[in-house]
């Protein structure tokens, strides 16, 4: 009988527990969700409310750059796209890509930045 550990408490940073209250309405996604790109992502974990960002000339999906507590500066030549619907490892970055919906940004993994808001029109950032 196969058997799946589900105990990610070792992975610095993963906690699934707070998905249900991240992302607090999911509308519309990416269908399929997408692989990220995680070359030079430092973290272990890519959390429920984690912005993504697409490389414009590749095609490319990928976790927006953190630096310390907070997100780094968006990379040229890419865009904001949607926000990360379920907390994942960076080992298995599939992710499904929120679009359209409502995101409860006090426990949003890093700060939402105006350009962020301004990027996901159609995404509500709340503070419940």
């Amino acid at each position: 009988m196969a058997v799946t550990s589900l105990n990610n408490a070792d992975i610095p940073g993963f906690d699934a527990g707070l998905d249900s209250v991240t992302i607090t309405n999911y509308i519309e996604g990416i269908p399929g969700g997408r692989s990220l790109d995680v070359t030079g992502f430092p973290l272990k974990a890519i959390r429920a409310g984690h912005v993504v960002i697409k490389e414009t000339a590749k095609d490319n999906y990928k976790p927006m750059p953190v630096n310390g507590e907070a997100y780094d500066s968006l990379p040229s030549d890419h865009t904001i796209v949607g926000v990360v619907v379920a907390s994942v490892t960076t080992d298995e970055a599939m992710v499904g890509i929120m679009v359209r919906g409502s995101v409860n940004e006090v426990v949003s993994p890093y700060p939402i930045t105006e350009e962020i808001k301004v990027a996901l029109p159609l995404i509500r950032f709340t503070q419940d």
